[in-house]
């Protein structure tokens, strides 16, 4: 019985190592095959080549991904990349002496938006550059931008037909990677104008009531007026600070208190302010001034318009896993919430009192929403909950961590 049992237990062990061996060698056929090496070695080279051309074409650059560029190349001895001015940015390979001619080239690649080849009897190569058959400028055009600049290759081979449409195949991959660095870089100049317009709002309307409240306590209450004197300075300092497209949540909320503690001093016991933070979201990070125009709306529309009871501003802020909730709350005159069925926030804004008002809100909240979803995506935009008489909260959801975004 036992002699059974082993050799059935061997058999099975015979059977399992078979099965396994089989699976290994089709796994091992699947993913080692030289084409899929190639295959790999090709994409890696591409990502490789892709990481600078991301932060567009300069010196620096160009001379990390002229080496790779070269290695997609296996015809070319040498790559160069020139800008469109015709500066040579960087030379990877041999035939540094032929610099002039690919100056040459390059400039006529721009001039004529097309490919330049020069052969090996116009080279005139000297004594060291015998051995260079050809100088091929391709350039790299982006499509409504125009010329970034030039391919430039040298080979030992007459370039034909494959090594030319590889050429353009390696130009086209630069281009595409040129044209979102392209992107990015408008984005970033829209995220600093949408910047500077919610500045320019901020400063009209609140930096004249503010000094107007320093000013009336500067007989009756001096050391009063000095400290709001000095929150203002912070205020204004922080507000207009000239780096930085986001900020931690901590240093928005401080921010946030220097400017209450002005609105109190004006408003008096008619403003009350809540706050409700949990501790462990103080590091979020968000686009800096993206809380101060919620609650400088929820003082002017949900208080200011109110003079016959105290109002309540309510801050919160919660954590919600792998997100932060933050709202804004007041119990003010509220708004028709049929005008939020529109889906915009310029509906919102046409609900507010006066025509001055209306076009700062209408700032104020849609350049915030607008630029949390140009940081986080479309998940990530402003929700308004309002009804008239009722007051108005707006929230947004930002997430406790988003790669390459830090204050």
């Amino acid at each position: 019985m036992t002699g059974t049992v082993l050799l059935a237990f061997a058999a099975v062990t015979i059977l399992v190592v078979a099965v396994l061996a089989v699976v290994w060698a089709r796994t091992r056929r699947v993913v080692t095959t030289p084409a899929e090496r190639a295959v790999h070695s090709t994409l890696h080279t591409a990502s490789l080549a892709a990481r600078p051309l991301r932060r567009g074409l300069d010196a620096s650059s160009a001379t990390e991904a002229a080496v790779h560029l070269r290695m997609l190349l296996a015809e070319a001895q040498a790559v160069a990349l020139v800008d469109a001015d015709g500066t040579l940015l960087a030379w990877d390979g041999p035939f540094e002496s032929l610099a002039d001619r690919m100056h040459d080239a390059a400039a006529r690649a721009v001039a004529e938006e097309r490919r330049v080849l020069v052969g090996h009897r116009d080279l005139a190569p000297g004594p060291r550059d015998l051995a260079a058959r050809a100088l091929i400028a391709q350039p790299l055009v982006i499509e409504g931008v125009g010329v970034a600049g030039v391919l430039g290759v040298v080979t030992t081979t007459t370039p034909g037909p494959a090594l030319l449409g590889a050429i353009t195949e390696v130009a086209r991959y630069a281009c595409s990677q040129l044209e979102l660095a392209e992107l990015d870089a408008s984005r970033a100049r829209l995220d600093r104008a949408e910047l500077r317009a919610l500045r320019a709002q901020i400063s009209p309307h609140f930096i004249y009531n503010a000094l107007n409240t320093v000013a009336s306590f500067v007989r009756t209450d001096p050391d009063r007026a000095r400290e709001l004197l000095l929150d203002f300075a912070d205020f204004t300092r922080y507000s207009f600070r000239a780096t930085g497209e986001y900020t931690l949540l901590a240093d928005e909320l401080r921010n946030i208190d220097r400017y209450l503690t002005l609105e109190r001093a004006r408003f008096g016991n008619a403003l009350e302010v809540r706050l409700q933070v949990a501790p462990e979201v103080l590091n979020v990070t968000l686009p800096f001034l993206a809380l101060q125009p919620l609650v400088e709306n929820a003082v002017r529309h949900g208080i200011a318009g109110t003079s016959t009871r105290t109002g309540t501003i309510t801050i919160t802020a919660a954590d919600e896993g792998t997100d932060c909730v933050i709202s804004v709350e007041d119990d003010g005159v509220g708004m028709d919430p049929e005008l939020l069925r529109s889906g915009t926030l310029d509906s919102i804004a046409e609900s507010e009192h006066g025509s001055g008002v209306k076009e700062s809100a209408h700032v104020g909240l849609a350049n915030v929403d607008d630029r949390l979803r140009a940081a986080f995506g479309n998940d990530y935009g402003l929700v308004v909950e309002t009804a008239p008489g009722a007051g108005t909260k707006v929230s947004m959801r930002v997430p406790k961590f988003r790669a390459g975004i830090r204050p």
